[in-house]
């Protein structure tokens, strides 16, 4: 799967609009995503408020590395990996995508265009692709589960 110059550029500026309060777009996208599939809930230990920045500054990092996937592929297999023992699976990463996607419609409003959430969309299968990928490939290394 590729991604077209557009696509990066309208993920990259309406994520830019869309991220001015940081705890106020994690509350949302948590809401969202324990309102899709509240199994996903248990996931979740530890400090909400951390989480949430956690999960943001996950995006932005894949966000601003749309220009140079290349450089930025390792870690996003990194990220993959890690998500299988906090216990992500692959069906999980599409119901994250319609938090996800939700969330920035919330947030940005008549902004958020059809052009935009198919681009979101694209992006988001595209990184989701990479992670599961890593994970499968460290799944079949041994790991227990």
């Amino acid at each position: 799967m590729t991604l077209t110059e557009r696509q990066v550029w309208l993920v990259q500026t309406t994520f830019e609009k869309f991220i001015v309060d940081i705890d106020v777009a994690a509350r949302l996208f948590y809401d969202r995503l324990f309102e899709i599939d509240p199994t996903l809930i248990p996931m979740f230990r530890g400090d909400a408020r951390a989480q949430g920045r956690k999960l943001i500054t996950m995006i932005l990092f894949a966000v601003n590395g749309l220009n140079e996937l290349d450089s930025h592929r390792p870690q996003i297999q990194l990220m993959g990996r890690e998500h299988v023992s906090y216990g992500v699976k692959p069906e999980h990463y599409p119901i994250m995508g319609d938090a996800l996607v939700w969330t920035l419609k919330a947030g940005l409003g008549r902004d958020f265009t059809p052009e935009v959430e198919q681009a979101w969309r694209s992006v988001w299968d595209y990184l989701s692709e990479i992670a599961i990928e890593a994970a499968h490939a460290s799944d079949n290394g041994g790991n227990a589960g």
